[in-house]
């Protein structure tokens, strides 16, 4: 007769340690698509909880070049929204009020 083979133990399971600044830079990430400038400064805070730990944080990371990248094309629509707006302001203060074809479009003043 041979003696029982003993019960292998399974090993511990691995306990997911928290990352500092881990869930806010998955928050940032998120809130850098609508608010790119909130969701900036939320990343940076993030990295920086991050790197105090001395851990790795590429939710942060992603979330801070989006908020750069988001926040310039705005700032590029909205410097090109006021400059088509001042141009029509312009454009009405010359032809006065009424309705004026433009080089083929119709420009109402008013």
């Amino acid at each position: 007769m041979t003696d029982p083979t003993p019960a292998t133990t399974p090993a511990p399971s691995a306990v997911a340690v928290p990352v500092p600044g881990k869930t806010l830079g998955i928050v940032a990430l998120i809130v850098a698509f609508f608010f790119s400038l909130l969701g900036l400064i939320l990343g940076i805070v993030a990295k920086s909880q991050s790197k105090k730990a001395g851990v790795k944080n590429t939710p942060a990371t992603v979330a801070i070049v989006l908020g750069i990248i988001f926040l310039v094309i705005s700032i590029i629509i909205i410097a090109v929204s006021v400059a088509g707006a001042g141009a029509l302001v312009s454009q009405c203060a010359t032809l006065g009020a009424g309705a004026h074809d433009v080089n083929g479009v119709t420009v109402t003043c008013g």
